[in-house]
């Protein structure tokens, strides 16, 4: 993604299957709107390319601001990471609740594909928020998301009765590793494939059909 955002933009445009985080932190002017997400971009690219290597000098320089407009938004390079985390958790927990918004069974896979793009948009410098711990409430919340939609699609008739939470839990870090651990060798969709082909055998059965047997 560009790291540049236009002169009428306040927000960053979002990539299919993107979650807006739908939140500016930033009071006030539009420049200073437009510096924190040039910031914000330029942060992912240079720590997906440079990881704890990464200076503040050098996200400023691909942010096109200077050092000390970076330095008055974030303090030090530890601070810009826990802004990334934060709204890739908001990320998570408004992908969530969309999902909830569904009552047809079919909102649990909604979810996940959604995941897999928030993995897919993160991998490149994800190792660097593992190492932070995320906020404990949004955590629950989105668990708790995952085990209502998993409770939902049984009932719906969407999932194979024999699926757990459990197993939808596992499948979730499953495709957050391979999206991790390819991140480097530009997977692409692959981590779509590896669910399609997950989902395929959690789904119910298909029913053969009905064979009629002539008379003799």
């Amino acid at each position: 993604m560009n790291s540049r955002v236009g002169e009428d933009q306040v927000r960053p445009q979002t990539a299919a299957g993107d979650v807006s985080a739908g939140r500016v932190p930033l009071p006030g002017r539009r420049d200073a709107v437009r510096n924190y997400y040039r910031i914000l971009e330029a942060a992912r690219d240079v720590l997906g390319e440079s990881g704890t290597d990464a200076s503040m000098e050098e996200i400023a320089a691909r942010a096109g601001v200077g050092v000390g407009t970076l330095y008055r938004r974030f303090t030090n390079k530890e601070a810009l990471i826990d802004e990334l985390l934060r709204l890739a958790m908001e990320e998570a927990q408004a992908a969530a609740e969309q999902a909830l918004s569904r009552t047809d069974g079919h909102g649990l896979e909604e979810l996940l594909r959604t995941q897999g793009a928030l993995f897919a948009r993160h991998a490149r410098y994800a190792h660097l928020l593992l190492q932070r711990r995320p906020d404990e409430a949004s955590t629950r919340g989105i668990r708790a998301a995952i085990e209502e939609l998993t409770a939902r699609a049984l009932a719906a008739g969407t999932l194979n009765p024999d699926v757990t939470f459990e197993d939808v839990m596992a499948l979730t870090w499953a495709m957050r590793g391979l999206v991790e651990a390819t991140a480097e060798a530009d997977p692409g969709d692959s981590w779509q494939r590896f669910l399609d082909i997950h989902l395929a055998g959690m789904r119910v059965p298909a029913r053969p059909p009905a064979t009629c047997q002539g008379t003799g």
